[in-house]
């Protein structure tokens, strides 16, 4: 691809990285490192909030209320980003519709990185009173509309491009980026809480992991600024395979694909804040035991993840995604019934919940993403991918640790399995009506 190529809507990030392929083709490495780095820049800025919604601001922006309800508080704003995702999607996609890709991916990500370091400079509720709390509230919208505006296509351009007999794989690799984003941003909390003592680490030191943020968000920027450059990319976009089609006419014309595809994995979704976010707030809460110990048990946990994500590739190549899906989601259902119970087991038993459930959530999330897409005509499936991932982390996640942590302050540990088995059946119905809609349509 030459030079010549270039739109009038283009921005210069976006005209020098594509005279960087001038010579045509990028290896599909290439573009799965392009996914990995950017999927990850992403969950690390969700997950800096997360780690902060239960060690920080509790007692930096509600201090005037007990622990329990300001971690409540907390988790309630938690929700605000996947509430913002379909605003985000809504506007970015007329960006990008009106002013080309680069334009709204380099807007999306300085908003999302924005946001995020907003958050560092936060005053807390001593300084401006519950100012701290509107201004913390706004900012977790802005990294939702962030997200939902920074949806460039990349796992569609694995997806499709991909051998037909490795479709599993590449489905599994945008997916990696959860485990490693949480990995880094565990690391930062738990290397701070170490060295510092708990008035300094209050005072400012966990400011710094969300200016942090600023460095990994510029790689990410360039990285995914070069994939959509490749002639690959090109190529989909004007076969409408990857253009963007309005929100609202898809969101009508194609609403049983959607629906579908949102509950598909909720199994998976809802699993996914009960291992990273809600055990922390858990055991900070009532085990009283020191955060650096569990964040580096995350830590660990992020790997089985990682090698679980792997393994589900691999045996998706031979099954089927749908039949890694469902067999992870029964899985699941069985873990709900005993595991939640293990938080309240001292040490041991929160380890083996841990473990378990990252190894379970690498199975399923590994397979989780876009399980429908294919069924989208190509003149819609850009724009109906991006909503049925904005439904199902709404639908599935965005609520999560907030309704655990007020079920099991409430109601007991093992009201949170009945909530995970409430994803399980969603998950399994979903499954079954695509499979016999499969049949009427095939």
């Amino acid at each position: 691809m030459t030079a010549s190529t270039a739109t009038p809507d283009s921005t210069q990030l976006e005209r020098d990285a594509r005279a960087l392929h001038a010579d045509g083709h990028v290896a599909p490495g290439e573009i799965a490192i392009g996914v990995i780095v950017g999927r990850t820049s992403e969950f690390f800025d969700f997950f800096v909030y997360a780690i902060a919604s239960v060690l920080v601001f509790p007692a930096v922006v509600f201090p005037y209320v007990d622990a329990l309800t300001g971690t409540l508080y907390s988790f309630a704003l938690f929700a605000l980003a996947f509430v913002g995702r379909p605003f985000g999607t809504l506007i970015f996609m007329w960006i990008d519709r009106n002013h080309g890709r680069g334009v709204k991916l380099t807007i999306a990500l300085f908003l999302l990185g924005g946001s995020t370091m907003a958050m560092a400079l936060l005053p807390g509720y001593e300084q401006i009173g519950t100012w701290s709390a509107v201004m913390l509230g706004l900012f977790r919208f802005g990294q939702g509309m962030a997200l939902g505006g920074a949806w460039d296509g990349m796992p569609a351009l694995l997806s499709l491009n991909a051998p037909k007999k490795q479709r599993g794989w590449y489905a599994m690799i945008p997916q990696l980026g959860a485990p490693l984003g949480l990995l880094v941003a565990a690391s930062l909390f738990a290397y701070f809480l170490g060295i510092l003592s708990p008035a300094d680490f209050l005072s400012w030191g966990w400011r710094y992991p969300f200016f942090v943020v600023l460095a990994i968000n510029v790689v990410a920027l360039f990285a995914r600024l070069r994939m959509i450059a490749t002639p690959e990319f090109e190529k989909l976009f004007e076969s409408r395979e990857l253009q963007p089609s309005p929100a609202f006419a898809t969101l009508f014309t194609e609403w049983r694909t959607i629906a579908l595809g949102a509950f598909a994995p909720l199994a998976s979704f809802a699993l996914f804040h009960l291992v990273t976010v809600f055990p922390l707030s858990w055991v900070t809460l009532y085990a009283h035991e020191e955060p650096v110990r569990f964040l580096i048990i995350e830590a660990g946990g992020t790997l089985v993840c990682v090698l679980a994500m792997l393994a589900s590739g691999m045996i998706a190549d031979r099954v089927g995604r749908r039949a890694v899906l469902g067999v992870s989601a029964v899985m699941i259902g069985a873990y709900s019934g005993f595991a939640p119970q293990l938080l309240g087991a001292g040490g041991v038993g929160e380890s083996l919940y841990m473990i378990s459930g990252f190894a379970l959530l690498g199975l399923a999330f590994g397979q989780s993403s876009g399980v429908v897409n294919d069924r989208f005509p190509p003149q819609t499936r850009y724009t109906g991918a991006a909503i049925v991932a904005n439904s199902a982390w709404l639908i599935g996640a965005g609520f999560a640790p907030l309704a655990a942590l007020f079920l099991a302050s409430h109601v007991g540990l093992w009201s949170v399995g009945l909530y995970l088995l409430s994803g399980v059946i969603c998950t399994l119905g979903a499954l079954g009506i695509n499979r016999e809609w499969a049949r009427q349509t095939d």
